[in-house]
């Protein structure tokens, strides 16, 4: 809607993980070498983990478009909620091995096949699991079960593991402590620097074909975006994708920080949880509540308005 007013070619904020749009941060770039070495050099198992947002699938997503390039195969669960049963004949039939009426013993014989046939010609195979911290102990012991599959040189499948700080206090258990002996690497993602995020939206947006992308954001709109998100790329890309469609109702060439201000109110990112509304405060929320709706339908109209318009010119004349 707004790509035309800002002369971009593609929307860059999309939350969406495409590898393009992987910003390199020191942070990011050490992550991202730790699990591919960790991969290829068949270490066994890698974790990593980080807040909510943090980039954690998009970084999955270009490690396994980097490792495609080396002929190695991968089962990727983003569905880590499933009974052990199913979790192994979601492995299987990802590595397209034939699943229907075979029992749990049948599928873990397949898979062993397979990982042999596959280290005898020299090929890596790989388990990708997302949201990892959601996993039950259950699981995470089939996990550690299926690292044994093992010749005297080398595991046969090598095993990452992504998810929220809560994996680590999971794995960090007495209960799961074998398992724990067999993670090689682990990597950390940390939100961004209020620098990191200045340089994050203007690489999103030159990727989305802007001329000026250090004019489209005034100083005080970027630092506002930071304010707001607490330095954490998903709600970066929600802010800014919200402002770029605020300041394209506004006719506003450049984002300001009254703007990121609407939109954060609008994404309710000033609530503070758990604090009590009552007296004076109450009637202020309430007529701070009046004044954002009003503000909603102002932007709702204008932007109405703008579609009309530009439905208008195009139309034969």
């Amino acid at each position: 809607m707004y790509k035309a007013f800002y002369n971009l070619t593609r929307n860059p904020f999309e939350i969406t993980p495409d590898p393009t749009f992987l910003f390199p941060t020191a942070r990011h770039n050490e992550a991202l070498a730790s699990l591919y070495y960790g991969v290829t050099a068949n270490r066994g198992c890698v974790v990593l983990t980080g807040e909510v947002g943090t980039g954690k699938t998009l970084l999955l997503r270009s490690l396994l478009q980097l490792l495609q390039r080396r002929d190695i195969a991968f089962a990727l669960i983003f569905n880590p909620t499933l009974s052990p049963f199913e979790f192994v004949r979601y492995i299987a039939g990802d590595f397209c091995l034939p699943v229907a009426g075979k029992a749990k013993d049948e599928l873990i014989h397949l898979l062993n096949s397979f990982l042999l046939q596959r280290h005898q010609q020299g090929l890596t195979t790989i388990l990708v699991v997302d949201e990892a911290h959601h996993l039950s102990a259950e699981i995470l012991e089939e996990i550690r079960l299926l690292t044994n599959l093992e010749t005297s040189q080398r595991k046969l499948l090598q095993v990452v593991l992504a998810g929220q700080p809560e994996l680590d206090v999971k794995l960090d258990s007495h209960e799961l402590r074998q398992l724990k002996q067999r993670i090689a690497v682990r990597c950390h993602l940390d939100p961004l620097s209020s620098n990191e995020t200045r340089a994050y939206m203007a690489r999103r947006l030159r990727i989305a074909g802007a001329v000026a992308a250090s004019e489209m954001f005034s100083g005080p709109a970027v630092e506002a975006v930071f304010n707001y998100s607490k330095g954490i790329p998903r709600l970066i890309n929600t802010i800014c994708e919200n402002a770029l469609l605020a300041g394209y109702a506004k006719h506003a060439a450049t984002v300001t920080s009254e703007i990121i201000d609407d939109v954060a109110r609008d994404l309710r990112l000033t609530q503070i949880s758990g604090e009590p509304k009552n007296g004076v405060g109450a009637i202020l929320s309430q007529e701070q509540e009046q004044r954002d709706l009003l503000f909603a339908m102002k932007t709702l109209l204008d932007v109405h308005d703008r579609l009309q318009e530009s439905e208008t010119k195009r139309r034969p004349q």
